[in-house]
């Protein structure tokens, strides 16, 4: 039966690629900085709903709502980030199209739960 790693052992395998270069000394430390990360993407995820909940109410029905071209324009963009930025483009589409379907979801709750606004002319 295999066991979880040691988080204070030391490394037990390498790069083959000569230009890599290892960023902690142990599995703790890897981890402490993915929970750091961890809090800012939440931030920053609370913070993009606030804008998407807001982005509600410019939008005249459930179609506008789900914008399949502007989800598109999302995609595009955030690949090209992915490649100047060296992220993994596999791993941050994936990340875009679930994070996406599930502020469309939450955008579909707040629009239906909106009244129209009476124009004045």
């Amino acid at each position: 039966m295999t066991q979880e790693p040691s988080p204070h052992g030391a490394a037990l395998r390498r790069f083959v690629d000569p230009a890599y270069q290892p960023l902690c000394g142990n599995l703790a430390e890897v981890r402490e900085h993915i929970d750091a990360i961890d809090r800012q993407v939440v931030a920053l995820l609370a913070e993009r709903g606030r804008y998407v909940k807001d982005a509600a109410r410019f939008k005249r029905d459930a179609f506008q709502v789900s914008a399949p071209a502007r989800q598109q324009e999302v995609i595009d963009k955030v690949l090209r980030l992915a490649e100047e930025m060296g992220a993994y483009p596999e791993v941050v589409e994936a990340c875009y199209r679930a994070m996406i379907a599930g502020f469309i979801a939450r955008e579909q709750k707040d629009h239906a739960a909106m009244v129209d606004v009476e124009v004045q002319s």
